[in-house]
């Protein structure tokens, strides 16, 4: 048996300082955006070369005999075999290689690589196109930079107690001098100790109150009932995980006091700790931690598998036993599933086959606790007890969930303010420096809110949108002869969630399945069977990728300084893992060795260069040479947008559609007009696609005039037939769950999560 009491798990560039963006908070910065992180999921989420270099040959050869999908035989179809066809269709190269990549757990680095090369053939599909990062902008803080983790998956981001918050603005030289500090700590502890003498040497104060605003909209507070982000975001503090990621990302025991994993890498034994007691809003106790807090756990996940059920399977997760046979209904009984209490403080679970990434899971919400009897108290049943499955009165409020974690919710006001303070009883109470929280409600309308009130104290950190950032550089705090912006800025990092533009390749609304009287589509029938065409061929969807100037899209929030900043050239980071050894892989047909050290983002251009696709998703130079997939536009070049679009009308042409500017093509995009920061985004995408591709296409704004309707059309759907839009640029995207590139590209596979962005599944 291999015995860990600490895991430090894979390598990954960890960024210098911690990232602020559309999707949460970290240490040290707030959004960078006009309007604070939107709504956004677990993990999917709501919302140097410019290019001018990649002007050379594309693969756009002229077409031998180009059939389009076989829209009557399609249109025939049950939805589900319509999503099937048009999948393979649209992605079924992406999906050979990466089923192969899948199928490798014994060598980490061939692993790696295949997962690399898969990818490049995802992203030569032009179903989607990475947009950018969290982070990337400039900003202004009074959070210790790197008083939480910044490990970029799983939701210990969110758990907050670590935090150091300090009365007053952290100037930008100290900031820099905290993060090199941290670098050379040898423990979370030392890091701390040495992060306080600094800010006591410093003349800095210690606020007992961490603020922040975000426009994340709450829907449940069962945490193993939700995939959403902007539910997860204020559940994750409420409890602890068996595991947790300190602040110098290394994984500490949090309920399991240390672990044992077989040498067949099948069974992991966990040793809980005693006396953890379960508490309710009121801190008054309903019951003690135990293992059996993770059966009851599983087969809660089981009766809401459509949630975060795909991380347990076999195919598209860790693959805990029998899961799948159990959720198919092909057993009967749970206890044949590969969890198991075997006495109060002894928890094992069983997986079908080794899965290299599952101790990264444990900060993930299918893996938090549930007391069973505070859980039936509410209503709650388990169809594993033989009862059809209703949550009850559970998760609807913070009085209805039990409490394990750093933090008890004291007031949650929907859409206002959600506030919370230490917890007595939690296990680890002398660990949290912060004991009062308070998250408010800001939909966005107002650009200059968060700074202003960041000013003010009245929270603790900011990103200077384009509003904020003229201001910064005007105003001068009482007392100083600078700017705010003077005083005060720095470039948050980029961090794991990557938002994309997505390509609806089977529309089936024009209006919000919610509400048909919002976002009604302007096209005529004939514009719409037209649309479909064009989105279906792989030509026309690489033309609008390389037509979509992603800089001057991301200039409406961040500035032009930092347009590039936050841009995300892959799915996975460039930098999210690399190999641990000389690593041998077939590029078309040709053995390519990669050297030890070498970079996922590398593996996936050697293939995309192999293909001659003109795109750039690694730069070895950047980032001072390590190499980078972040901070320069590798996809934007109309030289190249006009090639592919020129191949595509050619091919379109001889299935019978027309494509010119006397008949162009209509995209309808979502346009939230009532926020400064979506309009100026929505109509930046409109006039590159139309200036990029000659008026071949046309981009309607579809305008939604508040919040809620917005994101139904996009955001909160179920179903891919249920998406409102043709294309929907930067709006949508994944963050993490585990510490392998799988934990992205699972999501577009067959049924995958983020499949229904492009209308399947």
């Amino acid at each position: 048996m291999k015995k860990n009491k600490v895991q430090k798990l894979l390598a990954v560039l960890l960024s210098a300082s911690m990232v602020f963006g559309l999707s949460a908070c970290g240490n040290g910065g707030g959004t960078t955006n006009d309007a604070p992180a939107t709504d956004s999921s677990t993990n999917e989420v709501d919302e140097s070369t410019d290019g001018s270099e990649s002007e050379g040959e594309t693969d756009t050869a002229e077409s031998d005999g180009y059939v389009g999908p076989d829209w009557e035989a399609i249109d025939a179809m049950d939805y589900d075999e319509k999503s099937d066809a048009l999948y393979d269709y649209n992605l079924g190269e992406f999906n050979e290689y990466y089923q192969v990549a899948k199928e490798e757990v014994t060598d980490l680095d061939k692993r790696m690589a295949l997962m690399a090369v898969a990818e490049a053939k995802l992203l030569e599909s032009g179903v989607f196109q990475p947009v950018q990062s969290n982070g990337g902008g400039y900003a202004m803080t009074r959070i210790v930079p790197r008083t939480g983790t910044t490990t970029l998956w799983g939701l210990d981001e969110y758990k907050w107690y670590t935090y150091l918050v300090t009365n007053e603005l952290l100037h930008s030289e100290d900031r820099a001098e905290l993060v090199s500090i941290w670098g050379e700590s040898e423990t979370a502890d030392e890091w701390f100790a040495n992060a306080k003498a600094f800010l006591d040497e410093k003349g800095y104060t210690l606020n007992d109150t961490y603020n922040y605003e975000i426009s994340y909209q709450l829907v449940t507070w069962d945490v193993i009932a939700t995939s959403m982000t902007s539910d997860s975001y204020f559940i994750s503090c409420t409890y602890s995980g068996l595991l947790e990621y300190d602040a110098l990302n290394e994984q500490q025991p949090a309920l399991a006091e240390s672990y044992e994993v077989s040498d067949d890498g099948l069974t992991y034994t966990f040793h809980i700790r005693p006396g953890v007691k379960w508490v309710d809003q009121q801190g008054r106790e309903v019951g003690e931690v135990t293992a059996d807090d993770w059966v009851a756990s599983m087969q809660h996940v089981a009766d809401n598998d459509g949630e975060l059920g795909y991380l347990m399977t076999t195919t598209d997760g860790c693959g805990i036993k029998n899961y799948d046979a159990w959720v198919n209904g092909e057993i009967s009984d749970f206890s044949e599933v590969g969890v198991e209490a075997v006495d109060d403080y002894t928890l094992v679970y069983t997986l079908e086959a080794p899965f290299p990434a599952f101790i990264s899971m444990m900060g993930y919400g299918c893996f938090a606790p549930l007391n069973r009897s505070f859980y039936k108290s509410q209503g709650g049943t388990f169809s594993a007890e033989g009862d059809e499955y209703t949550p009850g009165n559970y998760g609807t409020d913070p009085s209805h969930i039990a409490y394990c974690g750093p933090y008890l919710v004291t007031n949650y006001t929907e859409n206002n303010v959600t506030s919370y303070k230490a917890n007595p009883a939690y296990w680890n109470a002398d660990a949290v420096n912060t004991p009062n929280i308070n998250i408010y409600y800001n939909d966005g309308s107002d650009p200059l809110r968060m700074y202003n009130d960041t000013k003010d104290n009245n929270c603790s950190a900011c990103g200077f949108n384009s509003s904020a950032l003229v201001q910064a550089q005007q105003d001068i705090p009482d007392g100083e002869t600078e700017t705010y912006f003077d005083l005060y800025n720095y470039v948050s990092a980029t961090d794991g969630t990557t938002f994309c533009g997505w390509v609806n390749v089977n529309r089936a609304s024009w209006t919000n399945y919610n509400d048909d009287t919002v976002g009604i589509s302007p096209q005529t029938d004939e514009d719409k069977a037209k649309t479909r065409e064009a989105l279906s061929n792989q030509n026309f969807r690489l033309a609008l990728a390389m037509a979509f100037d992603r800089g001057a899209f991301n200039a409406t929030s961040v500035g032009e300084d930092l347009k590039y900043a936050s841009l995300r050239n892959s799915y996975v980071p460039g930098t999210f893992q690399s190999l641990a050894n000389d690593t041998t892989v077939d590029i078309n047909g040709e053995s390519v060795t990669f050297k030890a050290g070498t970079y996922y983002g590398e593996v996936m251009q050697a293939q995309l260069d192999a293909d001659e696709i003109p795109l750039t998703v690694w730069d070895p130079s950047a980032d001072d040479g390590v190499g980078s997939g972040d901070g320069f536009d590798g996809w934007y070049n109309e030289s190249n947008a006009a090639a592919f679009l020129d191949t595509a009308i050619a091919e379109l042409a001889e299935v019978g559609v027309e494509v010119s500017a006397e008949n162009p093509v209509y995209i309808d995009i979502p346009c939230g007009s009532f926020a400064e920061y979506y309009s100026n985004r929505a109509n930046a995408y409109k006039q590159s696609i139309e200036k990029s591709l000659g008026g071949k296409v046309i981009v309607n704004l579809v305008e939604f005039d508040d919040q809620t309707n917005y994101t139904y059309s996009y955001y909160r759907i179920s179903n891919g037939n249920e998406a409102n839009f043709d294309a929907a640029p930067g709006t949508s995207g994944w963050g993490p769950d585990y510490g392998d590139a799988q934990t992205y590209l699972d999501t577009i596979q067959p049924y995958g999560y983020m499949c229904k962005n492009i209308g399947l599944y």
